[in-house]
């Protein structure tokens, strides 16, 4: 009985344009027995399971254990959504630490396409190496995107581009049918102790993150409009590992890690994480919205939304920004317009650095020191 990942015998991994006589970093992933790359503390995975790392945006990183049939079972489906097989040229751009990433990169080399690991290099010299290498498929966040975007550099003759880890923005979206015009954009919405739940399609609505993924059945639960939302499907983590419990929470077989949202037309919209949900003059608000809006703003290369107090309303909400100053005026005028004076950012506090996480996610807790007066 195989109780590891398998490599395809037709695979072949890429570093830097140049073809690898075995797998290197991803050995380990191969060998049969249970592995981790990253994290501390002894390991907790047993035969036929491995660990990984969320992304930290939380948080600090945790440690979770999984099921090699929790990744494989979703191998075979995305070979056919996604024409993943030999030949086909596979790239990945963050460190094999993070989730996303070492699924992408076992993914590929288990369907025998060609996997070029882009982790470590700038980003106009990823993007260099997408151009020069004819990628066909880009697994990335929008994180590691914006940074491309921002770089500069060639046209990618990429055919697929699969965003995870955060809802694209428009402004972004709009930047990356620049960067690959030919490219279709397949966002998903997942986490590392879920995996996928969601896929966007042609049909999707920009505000949506896609309809159930195959295999995935969606539950919401709660009062109002905006409910919890469990997923049950084969694609689940086991459990988390080391002394941190975790925030994912189990209900007789379904998941929750805490994202709220709506079902419209079969199709997802979240609200954003309970755990970041403010309440400002008895109105619940969600950070997550509002930044996303904000990234679509001429003059805003990152944005941040968090709560500081108030003496008058106990709190209110500030936006942290990259870009240019100059455009504060029309900015903060937008967000009130969009979604009112008690939502909407009071202030504007600008970076030149913006803080982030090694799976180049926004450090939102080295932000919120920055928030406050």
């Amino acid at each position: 009985m195989t109780v590891g990942f398998l490599p395809h015998p037709r695979a072949r991994l890429v570093l830097a344009g140049r073809v690898q006589v075995d797998l290197g970093p991803l050995a380990v992933a191969f060998a049969g027995a249970p592995f981790r790359i990253g994290g501390a503390g002894g390991m907790a995975a047993g035969p036929g399971q491995f660990e990984t790392l969320t992304s930290g945006s939380s948080g600090a990183p945790r440690r979770i254990v999984r099921s090699v049939p929790s990744w494989r079972a979703s191998f075979a489906v995305n070979a056919g959504l996604f024409g993943i097989g030999p030949g086909v040229r596979v790239a990945v751009l963050g460190g094999l630490e993070q989730s996303l990433a070492l699924y992408a990169a076992v993914e590929a080399i288990s369907l025998g396409a060609d996997l070029h690991l882009l982790a470590g290099m700038r980003p106009d010299r990823q993007r260099v190496v997408l151009a020069r290498c004819a990628v066909d498929l880009v697994y990335a966040t929008p994180a590691q995107l914006r940074l491309m975007v921002d770089a500069g550099g060639p046209a990618l003759a990429a055919r697929l581009i699969v965003v995870g880890g955060a809802k694209l923005d428009k402004g972004l979206r709009a930047a990356l049918e620049m960067l690959a015009p030919h490219a279709q954009l397949r966002e998903f919405y997942g986490a590392a102790e879920a995996s996928f739940i969601t896929l966007s399609g042609p049909d999707t609505p920009p505000d949506a993150v896609g309809a159930a993924y195959p295999g995935v059945q969606i539950d919401l639960r709660g009062p109002g409009d905006i409910q919890q939302i469990w997923v049950k499907s084969p694609y689940l983590f086991d459990r988390y590992a080391g002394d941190d419990p975790g925030s994912a929470v189990w209900d007789h077989g379904w998941l929750s890690v805490g994202e709220m949202g709506w079902m419209q037309a079969g199709q997802l919209y979240l609200a954003g994480r309970a755990g970041r949900m403010v309440t400002v003059a008895d109105q619940n608000v969600f950070p997550e919205p509002i930044e996303a809006f904000l990234h679509g703003l001429p003059g805003v290369r990152r944005a941040a939304v968090l709560p500081r107090a108030d003496a008058l309303r106990g709190v209110v909400m500030v936006a942290l920004l990259q870009g240019d100053a100059v455009c504060e005026a029309a900015i903060l005028a937008a967000t009130r317009a969009q979604f009112g004076p008690l939502k909407a950012p009071r202030a504007a506090i600008w970076l030149q650095d913006w803080p982030q996480l090694p799976s180049g996610k926004t450090d939102f807790q080295t932000l919120a020191g920055r928030a406050q007066p």
